[in-house]
Order: C-alpha cells, then structure tokens, then sequence
C-alpha cells in the first residue's frame, strides 16, 4: 500500500469513526456496502475493505458473514455533537450558526438568524408583567413549577385552540421549557436507537441539529411551496418506515412556504397507514396574513402532537413552550419531564407570558408586526435582488426569504466572507439532510434593514 492509499484509508476510518461518534451510526446498525461506500467516498472498492478491516480489529465493527458490518457499542465514545475548536474555524454547520448568532459581540449584523429584533417585542407589555410578578406570591418567585405548568396559560392555550377548530382538554395540554425541549421530550417518548425520523429538506436546522443527541436515522424529504413532496413522501415511509415527522405547517423554516389542504389530506393518509406519528411545529403560526391547512386540527391531536412556543413573538428571554397531544401520551411526557429537569417550566414564565396573552395587546402588537414584516420583506427583496438573489417563493407572512444565489455561487464561503465584515448569514446546507442547499441562504427580513447587510454580502460575492 503506498501513501496515498494508507492516507484514504485513514480517512474512511476517521469517517466512521465520526458517524459513531455523533450518532450517525448507533450500535448494531449495519455500515453501507463496500460498493456503495466507494463511491460516495469516491475511493476504491479495496480501500474500504482495508478501512472496515481496521476497524474491525479495533473492535469498532464485525462483520456478519454474507450481511456486512455492524457497529459494534463497544467503547462507544462520548457524545460529540459537534467539533471541537474556535467556533469560527469549524465547518458552517447548524451549531456554526447558532453559536455565531447567539454570541455576537455588539455591532454584529444577523440576518442569517432566527428572531426578531428586540426593539420590535412589546417591551412595555413585559415590563408591565415583571412588575406585577414582583408583586405574586412568594410562591410563583420561589418555588418550583406545576408539572402541567400555569393553568391560566393553559386555558389561554385551549381557547386559541378552539379558535381555529382544534378541540383539546385540559389533560391534553402541557407547558415546556421551550419548543426546543418540547421536541426533545417528543423524541425521547416516541424513538428508540435506529429509528428513522422524517424531517423536510430543508427544514430548520435546529431539528437536525437536535436529532443528532439522539441515536436516530435522519432522512429528508423535498420541500414544496405546498408542504412535503407527497410522492417522496411516501416514498420514504416505505422505504425507511420511519417512527416520527417533524415539520412547520405554517410559514416553514426556512422557505416561508404554507402547507396546502390536499398535501395536508395525502400526508396524514399516508401517516395513518404506516403508523407514523407527526410533530407539528407552530412557532411561526401567528406570523400568518391568513390560515394555512393544519395537520392537527383534522387529526384531532390523535396521531399528531402539537408544540410551539412565544419565543418568537413575545420573548426569547422568558422562554416558555407547550405540548398538545394525546392524554396518555401527555401523562408520561409528563414523567419525562421531571426526570429531566424535575419540575414544569420557571413559573416566572410562564405567568409572564399569560399576562401579556391575557393583557388585550398582544393581537395589536401582532397586527403592528406583520405590517413592518411585510414592508421589511418587500424592501429585501428589492436589495437582494440588486445582487442577483432570487426568494425561492415570496412568503404570504414571517421574517423568512429563502434565496438562490446566482450561479457559481457557494453560500458557506459567502457566509465565511460576510462572517470577516461582522455579518452572520445562514448558509443553505445548515438546513439540508441531502445537502443539496449550497446555492441558498434564509435571510430574516427583520434583520435585514441595514446598508451594511448588503454592503458585505455584494463584497463576498464578488470576491
């Protein structure tokens, strides 16, 4: 073997290794053919056969005569969800963006992340419930919360629901710390190592970014400015029997698209006859102009959970989530809950976000929003299209433009060049399974109001 075929092999190993370890591959899960390995790898046949020999008598994997190799679990690494090293030297991945996002020094512009700007929240709302919460009882200031969580968020809850035609219970309903942990708790309920999970490609980055905690298949299904590639779809359901969906019905991270009532009709067809549970996302819900088709309402929260939060609309500091599903399935999210972080969400949330809900404001503050969005939206993309970036459609409401780049052009090295003039962008690929999205980049019209944006972007697109 000469150098260059020791070093291939080496990589093969370090790739596996790396699916092991951020599982991508769990224990007893079989490790693709060696035919088909070579060529996604673009190696020889006979590279990967010294590659799971290696590995093999390292212990990492066995082989099983006429079925292949299978990870072994023995001396499974930790958990490594993402590299280790500077945050500005990894690869532009979903935790890339975060961290750049989350951690911004002042003066950094975000258009590539996920929130409004805080001066467009309802500021004096919040100020008002911090002050009426300094004057509760000592128990909301000090002591743990319900496991339900604030039954006056929850009626508030279960009136929005009845609204639009879902009819829930009492026992249906359940406060989370945020959609984030709520989604963490649904897959913790729901999947066991190896599952298969159906999530949209694209989709928000942080579903494939929390999959990977869990030792679960990921598989993406095309996105349509209608919902989910129906034939595909079903496609994958056959194909992969997957345990769990994840999705946004109304205005879709990152393409801004609505579902439709057909799609939403052959999706829970095809979900009922192949026993799948659904996780409808509606964190965006009250961005909409109009209603988009749901999938929980016509289930009636039997084979769809719903979840959501206020984090978008009310606070990113005061989080607060909630689940909606099946009372049984609620009862042991409930134990799921404690065992992992004992208690229901702060109370101190929970009743901040009830009394702006509860306060009359909160619809006017909404309206007044939707209104800045669509002019910020308009104004986008006016500019971006100056630089030759196309919406993949014009979103019927959010803070979303999901935009193709002229051709030739990769969205990491723009966001890695925008990154060096102070700009955090959200590159395509951060939100495709099949990475197939490197021509596109989500901007947040919100954060896309300043000269600089635009500035920088035209800079590294040109150089």
């Amino acid at each position: 073997m000469d150098g260059r075929d020791g070093t291939r092999t080496q990589a093969l190993m370090d790739t596996v290794r790396a699916r092991i370890a951020n599982r991508t591959l769990a224990a007893g899960d079989r490790l693709p053919s060696v035919r088909r390995f070579a060529a996604t790898m673009g190696v020889s046949p006979s590279t990967v056969v010294e590659a799971y020999d290696r590995l093999a008598a390292q212990g990492v994997i066995r082989a099983r005569r006429g079925a292949g190799f299978f990870v072994t679990g023995s001396g499974l690494p930790p958990m490594a969800l993402a590299a280790a090293g500077p945050s500005r030297e990894r690869d532009v991945d979903p935790f890339w963006v975060s961290r750049q996002s989350l951690d911004a020094e002042p003066g950094v512009l975000r258009p590539g992340c996920g929130w409004l700007p805080a001066d467009w929240m309802p500021n004096a709302a919040l100020r008002r419930g911090l002050r009426a919460l300094a004057r509760a009882d000592d128990a909301v200031l000090c002591e743990y919360g319900t496991t339900r969580g604030s039954p006056v968020l929850r009626r508030l809850l279960l009136a929005r629901f009845a609204e639009e035609g879902l009819e829930a219970t009492a026992d249906q309903v359940m406060l989370a710390e945020s959609g984030t942990q709520a989604i963490d708790l649904v897959c913790r309920l729901l999947l066991r190592p190896g599952d298969g999970v159906l999530v949209d490609d694209p989709c928000y980055f942080n579903f494939r970014a929390l999959l990977r905690a869990h030792p679960v298949r990921i598989v993406g299904v095309p996105h349509t400015p209608d919902g989910p590639d129906v034939a595909a779809f079903e496609r994958a359901l056959m194909a992969e029997r997957p345990r769990l969906y994840i999705t946004n019905s109304a205005l879709h991270n990152p393409t801004g698209a609505r579902l439709s009532a057909r799609t939403a009709h052959r999706v829970l067809a095809a979900a009922a006859a192949h026993d799948l549970t659904i996780v409808e996302d509606e964190i965006f819900a009250d961005f909409e102009t109009e209603p988009a088709s749901r999938l929980a309402v016509p289930d009636g929260l039997d084979r769809v959970v719903r979840i959501g939060s206020f984090s978008k609309t009310l606070s990113s500091s005061a989080r607060c989530g909630y689940i909606a599903a099946r009372a049984d399935w609620i009862e042991r999210l409930l134990d799921l809950q404690l065992a992992t972080r004992f208690g229901g969400p702060s109370p101190l949330a929970a009743e901040l976000v009830a009394s702006v809900l509860a306060g009359g404001g909160y619809r006017k503050h909404m309206d007044e929003v939707r209104q800045r969005l669509d002019r910020a939206r308009r104004q986008a993309i006016d500019r971006l299209a100056a630089l030759g970036l196309e919406p993949w459609i014009v979103p019927r409401g959010g803070f979303f433009l999901w935009c193709r780049l002229p051709d030739g052009q990769d969205s990491a090295e723009i966001a890695r060049r925008c990154m060096r003039d102070g700009v955090v962008l959200a590159p395509g690929n951060v939100f495709s399974v099949s990475q197939t999205a490197g021509a596109f980049l989500r901007f947040n019209v919100a954060q896309s109001t300043d000269e600089r944006v635009f500035a920088a972007l035209a800079a590294a697109m040109t150089g």
